[in-house]
């Protein structure tokens, strides 16, 4: 069996190519020429290099090899110009489905990686779940460009065998914005915004690689899941977990309110257009941040095909924080 991983080179892709091979596929990674292959050093892989821009090349790189799987991966969660977010996020995927269809090589199963952001704000008054169902209302950019990528496929031909799947906030290993907030709190300070409560879930990297391949292996066509740990955690208690983690025991909780957010986001937003750069903090960041309620049912998920995560908050921060301390350890 063979299994294409579009967009490998990212913190997800290594752990989506690490999955494929655990469990014996014949494991290919589309990259661009210019993508970092950090993750991705183990001997068996093979590469593909796909240029999303040129349909003649991606057309004669995807008429290349014949593939049971396709995990779509690739995406932009935070770019210079926001209209990069459509090009890369929407038309990019556009671009490889056609160049499928043209070469004749749709495979037997096709997931696409959207996010949670596509639903945008649920419930903040009684907190009840977001679900698979309820109409989306995306309120980022990013959130856009991935509702309309998931309409994209919907309006394709029933042959088109895809499965979306919604993760939630994913950390682990080299992940970036979760570990600013654990470094924040080895420094004793825990830096949050809003004064009303707010419920974040998560999905451990490694239990989302599996749930990409339960999927494949199982799930039922053209249906949309929500990925994430079956529960939701406070503020406080994901503070508690890393400090305990960290072995910090006196750290600062320190309330920023929205408005002063929302100041520092414009000004990082100015200040990343000025220099040409993406920045973490901007628009989409503090509408992500604002946001109080990110409980999510799962229970789709795990009645369709299976699953359920096996890797908690906890033990997920325990081998987080190893993998941090480790590199602390070789940059030393």
């Amino acid at each position: 069996m063979k299994v294409l991983i579009v967009g490998a080179g990212g913190f997800i892709g290594g752990f989506i190519a690490r999955e494929a091979l655990k469990r014996g596929y014949e494991t290919w990674c589309g990259v661009r020429e210019s993508t970092s292959r950090r993750y991705l050093t183990d001997p068996a892989l093979k590469f593909l290099t796909l240029d999303y821009e040129d349909s003649a090349k991606l057309r004669e790189s995807v008429a290349s090899q014949d593939w049971d799987y396709i995990v779509y991966n690739l995406g932009a969660t935070k770019c210079v110009n926001f209209s990069d977010f459509n090009h890369i996020n929407f038309t990019y995927l556009r671009n490889f489905c056609e160049a499928l269809t043209e070469s004749g090589k749709i495979p037997k199963r096709f997931v696409y990686m959207s996010s949670l952001s596509a639903l945008g704000p649920g419930d903040e008054k009684a907190y009840s779940p977001l679900k698979g169902d309820m109409i989306p209302q995306p309120n980022t950019r990013y959130g856009l460009s991935k509702i309309k990528a998931e309409t994209y496929l919907q309006t394709l031909p029933q042959s088109f065998p895809w499965i979306i799947l919604r993760p939630t906030g994913v950390y682990g290993p080299h992940e970036q914005d979760y570990l600013m907030m654990i470094k924040s709190i080895d420094s004793h300070f825990d830096f949050g915004v809003g004064f009303r409560r707010q419920m974040l879930t998560f999905i451990y990297v490694e239990d989302l690689a599996r749930a990409i391949f339960e999927a494949l292996e199982h799930a039922p066509l053209h249906k949309k899941y929500i990925i994430s740990e079956s529960r939701a955690y406070s503020q406080k208690e994901f503070r508690s977990i890393v400090a305990k983690e960290l072995g910090r025991r006196f750290v600062v909780p320190v309330r920023l309110p929205l408005w002063a957010l929302k100041i520092a986001c414009k000004v990082s937003e100015k200040y990343g257009a000025a220099k040409m750069q993406a920045v973490t903090l901007n628009s989409d960041k503090y509408n992500i941040m604002a946001q109080r309620n990110w409980n999510c049912d799962t229970s789709e998920a795990e009645r369709d095909f299976g699953f359920r995560a096996r890797i908690d908050l906890e033990e997920g921060i325990r081998r987080t924080v190893r993998a941090y301390r480790n590199e602390k350890r070789v940059e030393k």
